[in-house]
């Protein structure tokens, strides 16, 4: 059977360890009018914490995997036709990422939903940065964790295909525009 793969070029992910900035630089794009698609797992920690539940990374790493994938897919799924830019705060192959550094199984349909849901060849990754990691209630992970999590995207992302830009250490501005810039020299 033959599977219907969607590429939607105008979809950017941004990916890396957690606590390397990801968030700080999606949150600028928005601020300069590009829509923006905020993580799933935050959210979904604060909705299981204040619901009770235990679909969490520190409790049941395969329950939390499975929100976020459905979400990330949801995600993708509910941006509107049209012209301008959308930068994702991750995307569906971190899902990926985040079961493989667990040790955990991947299901089929998680691959195949990476493989058929595609987004700009280009990906963005923030490298890890000690001075600027920080802990706080819903990122318990330690700084080598963050570094463990950047090197299985790093596996993952180029297993799929795509080509991966690091962003540099400089400032959150300075690494929207050199997002910006990168999209417009390679011709989106």
């Amino acid at each position: 059977m033959k599977m219907n793969k969607i590429t939607r070029d105008r979809f950017f992910i941004v990916t890396g360890g957690p606590g390397m900035g990801k968030t700080a630089v999606i949150t600028a794009l928005g601020e300069q009018g590009y829509a923006i698609v905020p993580e799933t797992g935050r959210d979904i920690i604060r909705q299981q914490v204040a619901a009770g539940g235990q679909a969490l990374p520190w409790a049941d790493r395969e329950a939390f995997a499975w929100l976020m994938f459905e979400q990330s897919l949801r995600d993708y799924r509910m941006q509107p036709d049209g012209n301008g830019f959308v930068f994702f705060d991750r995307g569906i192959a971190d899902t990926i990422g985040y079961l493989e550094l667990c040790g955990l199984p991947v299901p089929q349909e998680m691959y195949r939903a990476a493989a058929s849901y595609r987004f700009n060849e280009t990906v963005f990754i923030t490298p890890p940065w000690l001075s600027i990691y920080e802990q706080d209630k819903e990122r318990k992970q330690s700084f080598e964790e963050a570094v463990l999590t950047y090197e299985s995207m790093v596996k993952v992302y180029s297993r799929l295909e795509y080509r991966l830009v690091q962003l540099p250490e400089t400032t959150v501005q300075e690494r929207a525009a050199f997002m910006l810039d990168t999209i417009s020299r390679w011709g989106k």
